[in-house]
């Protein structure tokens, strides 16, 4: 495990909350299920400027980034700001990394070790994309019209998702020392998910996406400044509730204590309900809805996600604490 300092803004706990590891746009939200909303954990904080170390726009004049078939986006790979050249890119980039995902479930091994270099990187550059869309929504409507269709309503949700969790965050001080590490492999997550399910009926596709929200799939291993803690950022008192005596750091034990919670608040029969009870916001619901969406149609949307970095909020702007 990795310890990452990183000097976060900080408020006061708020029923209607944000933490967030920062993934899809975030953010994994923290300090969740059953914690009356008043989570938030500091690693979750977003902010809408870019940062600096990342380049948000290129040359209207220049070439496209997204680079020819034999290569790959560099991480910090300049987005584009004109609508037309930003839809290229962003479709070639979806295009390429649902290539590499094929690659990588045929050829490689999801339930041992990281991805492949490719889909990291152009995962990458796509929740780049994502990310810049939600700070400029102008420029987002204007793009969206110029994808094709399967493009633009992956866009679409990623972005609204991505917007909503940054609609909660807030800033907050002090310093705060985020621990992060490696993801577990994609397939051996996947398996824990639909074990979850067969036991309490929840979706899987809904708990991946509560766990990409709250801490990118268990990267992020710090509790929320609340106490919320796990990879499904429980509070001791729910965990106790609902852990069924597991352990709270274990990603099995999590993963079947949400389900169980999930489902005592009204899933699967009523997924607004149950996920509000998880975390006290519309916004929350929404966005961990629009995530399930996603993998509901076309399960590659899954692999994508998993390879989404965990990124935070600094007094010196946001900063990419994973991958490479």
């Amino acid at each position: 495990m990795n310890d990452q300092p990183a000097v976060i803004p900080q408020s006061p706990p708020r029923r209607t909350v944000l933490a967030a590891a920062l993934a899809a746009v975030v953010v994994p939200l923290s300090g969740c299920a059953g914690s009356a909303g008043e989570a938030a954990s500091a690693a979750s904080r977003e902010r809408v400027t870019p940062p600096a170390s990342e380049p948000s726009s290129a040359s209207p004049e220049g070439p496209a980034p997204e680079p020819s078939a034999r290569d790959l986006p560099a991480p910090d790979a300049a987005v584009p700001k004109d609508p037309e050249r930003l839809a290229d890119a962003l479709t070639r980039t979806v295009g390429r990394l649902r290539d590499a995902i094929d690659d990588w479930r045929r050829t490689g091994d999801p339930a041992k070790g990281e991805a492949p270099e490719p889909v990291v990187l152009l995962s990458l550059y796509e929740q780049r994309v994502y990310r810049y869309l939600a700070r400029n929504p102008a420029v987002a409507s204007r793009t969206y019209g110029k994808l094709p269709k399967d493009v633009a309503a992956r866009a679409r949700d990623n972005v609204t998702a991505i917007r909503d969790l940054l609609s909660l965050a807030h800033p907050v001080s002090g310093p705060i020392k985020i621990k992060v590490r490696p993801a577990e492999p994609a397939d051996a997550l996947l398996a824990a998910f639909r074990r979850a399910e067969r036991r309490f009926g929840v979706e899987w596709e809904v708990l991946a996406a509560v766990m990409l929200v709250e801490t990118k799939f268990g990267r992020v291993r710090s509790p929320s400044y609340v106490g919320a803690k796990g990879p499904m950022q429980f509070m001791p008192d729910t965990w106790k509730a609902y852990g069924m005596g597991g352990d709270i750091d274990d990603t099995g034990d999590a993963l079947l204590a949400a389900a169980n919670y999930l489902h005592a608040s009204g899933a699967p029969g009523d997924y607004r309900r149950a996920l509000y009870a998880y975390n006290h916001s519309q916004a929350y619901v929404d966005a961990v809805l629009l995530h399930a969406r996603q993998m509901k149609r076309d399960i590659r949307n899954y692999y994508a996600y998993y390879t989404w970095q965990v990124y935070v909020i600094t007094p010196k702007g946001e900063r990419r604490l994973t991958g490479p």
